[in-house]
């Protein structure tokens, strides 16, 4: 009893410490951008994220999110966090070929089973080459979508071989590789543009999670699909370098109290579960 009163006391005298810290800290607001609709989970899991944080700091940090490409396209969000145009960013190493090969190898077809525990374990995976791959900017954490298939506007398709001469939007490099291998042609294209691009007829087919498709209106241009868990594509939230130095050392703590595998699986939790 008396240990677990003098825990008791330890705790309350750092934490009382603590709380005057944080308090006399600067405000800092961040801007975190991200791509996708106000409509999609992970918008969601952010905006929890961001209000953790901001009680954890005891209201010093304050996240401003900047969805739907506010800020800039999809493609460009590493470059933004590198630049500083953005403090945070939601970055798919997948819309830049080449450029992140070691994280790209998530991407491989068939590799995970869904993506609760897959985010959890690629994330705990990543964090031992995250300052190589990525040293222009601080990693926060990564997490992956539930095993995407792939959506035709016309063609019915069965076999391999069917898929030859189709235009294919790919969600990666390396599925990207993999149609390639098949015959097909590949269009690039950000999630939030696929619609688009299968309207047109720029594009005959697309890789897309099965959530995403309601997401970002798929389901109203296509009309067959392959029921099977081809793909994930690795989504990385990083921060500006020189933000992250300029907190306080307690502001610090709590944003790396909020770049973990822990996080990681409550961010891909609720798509995983749409």
């Amino acid at each position: 009893m008396i240990r677990h009163v003098v825990l008791g006391a330890i705790v309350g005298c750092v934490l009382a410490l603590a709380a005057p810290a944080l308090a006399q800290d600067k405000q800092v607001t961040m801007r975190f951008s991200h791509w996708v609709p106000v409509q999609h989970p992970m918008h969601a899991a952010a905006v929890a994220w961001a209000e953790s944080i901001e009680k954890a700091s005891g209201g010093t940090i304050k996240i401003t999110i900047l969805p739907a490409q506010q800020l800039g396209k999809a493609f460009d969000h590493y470059n933004m966090a590198r630049d500083a145009i953005a403090d945070i960013a939601h970055v798919n190493p997948g819309y830049e070929p080449g450029r992140f090969p070691i994280v790209g190898a998530v991407e491989l077809p068939f590799v995970f089973a869904n993506a609760k525990e897959g985010s959890a374990a690629l994330d705990a995976w990543y964090r031992r080459y995250a300052g190589q791959e990525m040293k222009e900017v601080r990693y926060c954490l990564a997490f992956a979508h539930d095993p995407g298939s792939f959506h035709f506007t016309k063609k019915k398709v069965v076999t391999p071989s069917d898929v030859s001469g189709l235009k294919v939007r790919p969600p990666n490099a390396v599925i990207a590789s993999w149609m390639r291998a098949l015959g097909a042609v590949n269009v690039q294209a950000a999630a939030p543009e696929i619609r688009d691009v299968l309207e047109k007829g720029v594009a005959d087919a697309a890789g897309s999670p099965w959530g995403s498709m309601m997401l970002f209106g798929i389901d109203k241009v296509t009309r067959y699909h392959i029921d099977a868990p081809f793909y994930v594509s690795e989504q990385l939230w990083v921060l500006n370098k020189d933000k992250y130095e300029s907190l306080s050392a307690a502001q610090k703590t709590v944003i790396d109290q909020h770049c973990t595998s822990e996080w990681a699986l409550k961010i891909a939790t609720p798509w995983s579960e749409f």
